[in-house]
């Protein structure tokens, strides 16, 4: 049985590239993930027996990736007592708003962190997770604050670089 950090779930596999995009996040803090597409409409069964197979394996956090109605983090929320971390897509003639306000609506008791719709939500979401973890992981914590480190120094190399004229 493979150990997990960080299950990834998508609603459909038109959502992949946000799932790497999570997968890589988690990959830069050591973290490991797994991809999994499961519908929470079209296959309600199957995401309650995943839920609870990859918490035996350890996993700690979900991160759902969903477009249209959204239901799949509100869904896992609803079944487990691990944080989730929803990411709406982007791929509805509403231009993910519907997903967006399906994620974030939640009722009280059934919490779910809601990002950006689109990669940067789905990279988040990763570096999210990394922070949540490194909460009681002090390895964890000083990868998370290397990599804020390197975001500070790359602005202020970009600021040197600026073409101001």
């Amino acid at each position: 049985m493979e150990k997990i950090d960080v299950a990834v779930i998508m609603g459909s596999d038109s959502d992949l590239e946000l799932g790497k995009a999570s997968i890589n996040a988690l990959k830069k803090f050591d973290l490991s993930g797994e991809l999994k597409v499961i519908s929470a409409h079209r296959s309600p069964d199957v995401l309650v027996e995943y839920l609870r197979s990859s918490k035996e394996r350890g996993c700690k956090a979900y991160i759902a990736i969903a477009g249209m109605a959204a239901h799949l983090a509100g869904a896992i929320a609803g079944h487990s007592a691990s944080p989730v971390l929803g990411v709406p897509s982007a791929n509805s003639s509403l231009g993910g708003l519907d997903a967006i306000l399906s994620t974030l609506q939640m009722p009280s008791g059934v919490p779910v962190a809601t990002f950006a719709a689109g990669s940067a939500g789905a990279t988040n979401a990763g570096i999210f997770a990394a922070q949540m973890l490194a909460v009681n992981d002090p390895t964890l914590a000083n990868k998370v604050q290397e990599f804020k480190s390197e975001l500070r120094e790359k602005t202020i190399e970009k600021d040197k670089n600026l073409d101001r004229d």
